[in-house]
C-alpha cells in the first residue's frame, strides 16, 4: 500500500493507494499539523486495518506551498520512511501524484525529499 500526504495548505491531504484501489482524506490542519500528523495518520491505517508495516512506499508534494506545512510534513514523512525503511519519493506540479507514484513504481527512492517552497522563507527575526 502507498501512503500519500499533501501538506502545502493548511488542508492536509492523504492518499491511501492499493492497487485500483484509493482513498483519499482531508483534515483541516491549520495550526494542529506538527501536534497531531502523526495521530492522524495512524487513524488512517488502522481505518483500513492497516498498520506502518503494510505501507510499502511513500508518495509526498514537495512543493511550493506553506513553509510550516510542508517542513513539518516532509520532515515526519522522511522520519517514517528513513526508520521503517519504506522508498519514498517527492514530486511537485498538478500532476505530482500520478508521477511519484511512477517513480515509485520504477523503483525510485528519493531517501530525503527537500521541500520546493517555491520562494525565499520568510522567516521573521525574533524581538528579543
Amino acid at each position: 500500500m502507498i501512503l500519500a500526504l499533501d501538506t502545502s495548505t493548511p488542508i492536509c491531504k492523504t492518499w491511501l493507494i492499493d492497487g485500483a484501489n484509493q482513498k483519499y482524506e482531508e483534515w483541516q490542519a491549520d495550526r494542529q499539523l506538527a501536534d497531531n500528523l502523526i495521530g492522524f495518520l495512524r487513524n488512517r491505517l488502522q481505518s483500513e486495518a492497516k498498520n506502518w508495516s503494510d505501507v510499502s512506499g511513500i508518495v509526498v508534494f514537495r512543493g511550493p506551498g506553506s513553509f510550516t506545512g510542508l517542513r513539518i510534513g516532509l520532515t515526519v514523512m522522511n522520519t517514517l520512511a528513513d526508520t521503517n525503511g519504506i522508498p519514498i519519493v517527492g514530486a511537485t506540479g498538478d500532476d505530482w501524484l500520478p508521477t511519484g507514484l511512477k517513480r515509485l513504481d520504477s523503483g525510485e527512492n528519493n531517501e530525503l525529499v527537500m521541500p520546493l517552497y517555491g520562494r525565499d522563507a520568510n522567516i521573521t527575526k525574533p524581538r528579543k
